[in-house]
């Protein structure tokens, strides 16, 4: 046996020296092996070259099966190798959409049947522009970070000041002076560090409604003047894109979702001239109850939040009135106008009537 090795180490040793590639010179051994086991098999018991060889072929077969083994073993770990790099290639792994703080912390959304995880993953890749961080606005944006709304844009040009305070509870008194879109900013990070939050400090002009609207998927209007509620909406109509206005009046709110895009009229609509000088007081003329802007711009996020996830029925076509003074709510329908200049819409010209 001894003879054979040596030889085997000399085809090797001779191979490595010409340049022999490796598997020819590990062919060359397997020769061997295959002549030595074949002269085990053909020669009578005693032969010469059997003794010097072990006499027996069993052992040569143990150590070509052993050999054969190891050899089988190794292709096979190579194979598994190049189909996992392949598959890496292929499909890398992926990050989980949500991390497990968010699963904890959305766990209530997730629950519930209407939305679900599905719902939770449009509200993280949805885009809402809110108008306005006053009183209307700050309870929404405050709702809609809560929420986990993934971009969430917020334009006004006012400072922070005291006479806010009363109402606009995303401002605290240390924000006195302070950008409101930075105060909110701040308010709402600190609330859900994991929502992208973009301040815009000046005022909603025609001439950058449409390149800001376009950014968004849908809009919230809590401004308290004509001309902006206007210029949102008509900006809003051009892109089809859903609008929900809330407005305030001592102690009564009011709230709707106007899309035209899909069968609901707009707010010129309901609305076609602004009243005349007189007729519609701000707040700072006429008061407004403190708490009241929270229940409305509420309302105007869980719209919002229904609207993303497609969750019940949204007040298109309607007008939620909530009248704090007496605890009453009530629902008035809302029709399209035929005249109108914005939207153009088909129907009965400015009817309204109880829906409950």
């Amino acid at each position: 046996m001894l003879l054979v090795l040596v030889m085997a180490a000399a085809l090797w040793g001779i191979g490595a020296a010409s340049g022999t590639p490796r598997r020819l010179r590990w062919g060359m051994i397997a020769a061997l092996w295959a002549a030595v086991v074949l002269a085990h098999l053909l020669l009578p018991a005693g032969h010469g070259l059997r003794v010097a060889t072990g006499e027996s072929p069993a052992l040569w077969l143990l150590l070509g099966g052993a050999v054969a083994v190891v050899l089988v073993y190794r292709a096979g770990l190579r194979r598994l190798r190049a189909r996992a790099g392949r598959g890496d290639a292929v499909a890398p792994v992926r990050k989980p959409l949500f991390s497990e703080a968010e699963l904890s912390r959305y766990a209530r959304h997730i629950v519930l049947r209407e939305i679900g995880g599905p719902g939770q993953k449009a509200l993280k890749q949805a885009r809402v522009l809110v108008i306005g961080a006053g009183g209307l606005g700050s309870p929404a944006l405050l709702y809609l970070a809560a929420a986990g709304v993934g971009t969430i844009g917020v334009i006004d040009d006012d400072a922070v000041e005291n006479s806010n305070l009363q109402r606009q509870v995303i401002h605290r008194d240390a924000d006195i002076g302070l950008p409101k879109v930075q105060s909110a900013m701040q308010a709402m990070q600190a609330q859900n560090p994991g929502v992208v939050v973009r301040p815009y400090q000046r005022r909603l002009t025609p001439e950058i409604a449409d390149d800001l609207f376009v950014g968004y998927d849908l809009i919230l209007d809590g401004t308290d003047n004509f001309e902006t509620r206007y210029l949102a909406n008509a900006t809003a109509v051009a892109q089809g894109k859903p609008l929900i206005s809330g407005a305030l009046s001592q102690w009564e709110g009011q709230l709707s979702v106007f899309d035209p895009a899909r069968g609901a009229p707009c707010y010129r609509c309901i609305f076609p001239e602004a009243p005349a000088s007189g007729l519609a007081p701000s707040c700072a003329e006429a008061g407004v109850l403190g708490p009241l802007p929270g229940v409305v711009g509420a309302m105007m996020a869980v719209e919002a939040i229904k609207l993303i996830t497609g969750a019940g029925q949204v007040l298109r076509g309607e007008m939620l009135i909530y009248d704090a003074l007496y605890g009453e709510s009530r629902r008035i329908g809302l029709s399209r106008r035929a005249d109108c200049p914005i939207c153009g819409g088909k129907g009965e010209s400015n009817g309204q009537h109880v829906a409950g």
